[in-house]
């Protein structure tokens, strides 16, 4: 599903270049749960950037469902975003001015599915994530875990093969958090979508199969879950 060669992302500052990426390969895949953690500034958001299309590496290779990204022109990036991946964020991201049925149709729109296909879609996604008779409704008037459950919809509204969580439950209690991560899981491993999702909280990378560990721009750590030791994980995210 991802294929990350020798990737290096590199910002250049009135103080000189910095090295976001550092040369960087990972394989990732189909119906892989991987979470990626690090310490702030260590590049894990950056990594997600890359492998949805967001930004463009420096150097290396970046292939995601085939698709190779290195060169992409803008509109093509943003044709792959709009229909290979599902994006969700801490801050949930949607239209305040929109209802939960017009968030989550969004895509389905942009890419000019037919009405009915769109009534259909968002019903079905509105059940998966259990938000039925919300569609009306506006996001300022759901909770945060309910906004979460709104982006996730949206994100699945293309059938993507691929779902890329920058801190999903950052924002959300200890109850919708859990909710959020079982979500995520039970999309993994019912319908194979690969996940990859950022987080600084240990509890929610246990969701995952595999956790990659980035310190500095480089990968430090990358481990099936369980393989390595409590003290070793805070060892790497110090």
């Amino acid at each position: 599903m991802i294929t990350i060669q020798e990737v290096s992302k590199v910002y250049s500052l009135e103080s000189g270049d910095f090295f976001a990426l550092k040369n960087n390969s990972i394989h990732i895949n189909k119906g892989d749960f991987v979470a990626i953690m690090g310490p702030s500034g260590s590049g894990k958001s950056t990594l997600l950037q890359l492998i949805g299309g967001l930004d463009q590496p420096s150097s290396g290779n970046l292939i995601v469902d085939g698709v190779q990204l290195n060169n992409l022109t803008e509109n093509e990036r943003t044709l792959f975003r709009r229909t290979k991946v599902g994006f969700v964020f801490q801050n949930y991201q949607l239209l305040p001015m929109m209802t939960v049925a017009e968030n989550i149709a969004l895509s389905l729109s942009a890419n000019k599915a037919p009405k009915d296909e769109i009534h259909s879609r968002v019903k079905q996604l509105l059940k998966d994530v259990k938000l039925e008779g919300k569609e009306t409704q506006f996001p300022s008037q759901l909770s945060g875990g309910q906004q979460q459950r709104v982006a996730i919809a949206r994100a699945l509204a293309m059938k993507p093969r691929l779902i890329l969580a920058d801190e999903p439950t950052g924002n959300l209690d200890q109850k919708n958090g859990e909710d959020i991560l079982q979500l995520l899981s039970k999309l993994n491993k019912e319908e194979q979508i690969t996940v990859v999702m950022v987080t600084h909280d240990q509890q929610a990378a246990a969701a995952a199969d595999r956790i990659i560990v980035i310190r500095d721009g480089e990968i430090v750590n990358d481990r099936k879950r369980g393989v390595m030791g409590h003290e070793s994980m805070a060892s790497s995210l110090a």
